[in-house]
């Protein structure tokens, strides 16, 4: 069940008994910031490497790594507390960094916690940010802007609704793995692509968790976040972001070149929403600045490991340790991060640089001053070389694998 240990272990390095240390459950950039930040500070952590996922197993500072089931929620559970009972690793920190796993530890938390220090808050809490449906309903609760949203329960109420086009198609919530997941939404220009689009998603995913919400006009100029490590609503260290570019641009399932900003437009609202949840941990909060208006409005609520963590670390607040601080009980300096530090993943920025000077929307010049100042890479680090210099031949493989699978080999 648990697949191969790193052959160099020994059984007593494996317990680690006199150290306590962190199970991250993912292996992919995200989880690599946390391993990366927790490991230089002589913190022991495993691994559990998910499908494909490779880069973050061949980091110098992951002792060990296994493969993670995915293919039943009462199997990962077992899986865990199999996994800390055989290895002696109770009471390490239990650090999940995609959405499923961060909802898996949520819905098990009382018993998780019975084996582990968790560092996600329980369901009841979180459900209210994993679902989009409710976010956006304490979000008009609350007077924070969002984008009009409409949630339907048949196509013939698609077709009766009066809106504007274009409009996105979207998922309340991640279920699964498919093409509408991994596209995050859908554009649509016009009702007749509407209810033709509507009847292909929800072949894909449960009708009832189909949305049709407004698209917010503008570039990455206008996509900004407010991360913060959070107790009992209170925001401990903080940072503010620009997501300028993203993979792909429109709708992008990543961020590829970050900075950080001065924008106190977003704090506000951001802070009222956390404090309101009393939310405890690692968080993202994203906005879209609407030109029309200028508002900021409300999009996502990532309550978990986000893509440009590593940035925390070089603007002067290292997210994963700080929350490794908060979770042990010991004392966490407040820092906010500072402005002018950037983020850059370069094997997914270039393509998009590339496509935006060919629509005429990024000029040379512009792309050139994203490497000036304070810089920090998303995968290649100096003093932990191995993953960056992987990078390349592990995206490869991984779409290697995914076309084999697609076409039956």
């Amino acid at each position: 069940m648990f697949g191969t240990v790193k052959p160099n272990s020994s059984r007593a390095d494996q317990a680690q008994q006199d150290r306590p240390g962190a199970v991250v459950i993912g292996a992919n950039y995200r989880a690599l910031g946390v391993v990366r930040s927790l490991g230089r500070h002589g913190i022991p952590v495993w691994v559990l490497r998910q499908e494909d996922e490779l880069l973050a197993t061949t980091s110098r500072y992951a002792l060990h790594h296994l493969a993670w089931p995915t293919s039943d929620e009462s199997e990962g559970i077992d899986f865990l507390i199999e996994l800390g009972a055989k290895y002696g690793l109770q009471g390490w920190m239990l650090f999940p960094t995609g959405d499923e796993s961060t909802a898996l530890v949520a819905r098990h938390h009382t018993l998780l916690g019975q084996h582990f220090r968790l560092t996600t808050l329980p369901w009841d809490v979180l459900r209210w940010v994993h679902d989009k449906r409710l976010l956006y309903r304490l979000a008009q609760r609350l007077a924070i802007d969002c984008p009009w949203t409409f949630c339907p329960h048949t196509c013939a109420d698609l077709a009766a609704l009066d809106c504007s086009f274009p409009v996105i198609l979207k998922p309340a919530m991640k279920e699964g793995f498919n093409r509408f997941i991994a596209a995050k939404a859908w554009r649509v220009d016009d009702r007749r692509s509407l209810l033709a689009r509507y009847n292909q998603a929800c072949g894909l995913v449960t009708p009832e968790l189909l949305m049709v919400q407004e698209l917010v006009p503008g570039g990455g100029e206008g996509q900004l976040s407010y991360a913060a490590l959070c107790q009992d609503g209170r925001p401990l260290a903080s940072v503010v972001a620009r997501r300028t570019r993203q993979y792909p641009m429109d709708f992008g399932r990543a961020s590829t070149f970050v900075e950080t900003v001065d924008e106190p437009g977003i704090v506000e609202p951001a802070v009222r929403l956390l404090a309101t949840l009393r939310f405890t941990g690692l968080v993202e909060v994203e906005f879209k600045q609407d030109p029309r208006d200028g508002r900021y409005k409300l999009l996502d609520v990532n309550p978990r490991i986000w893509g440009w963590i590593s940035l925390g670390g070089r603007a002067g607040v290292d997210f994963p340790y700080l929350l490794w601080l908060l979770i042990r009980g010991e004392a966490v300096p407040g820092v906010r991060g500072a402005i002018g530090v950037k983020w850059m993943r370069m094997s997914t920025d270039l393509p998009i640089a590339v496509q935006e000077m060919l629509r005429g929307r990024l000029s040379l010049l512009t792309y050139a001053r994203s490497f000036r100042g304070p810089h920090e890479s998303a995968i290649f680090a100096p003093d932990d070389p191995l993953p960056g210099l992987l990078e390349l031949p592990l995206m490869a493989y991984l779409i290697g694998r995914r076309l084999c699978r697609g076409s039956g080999i």
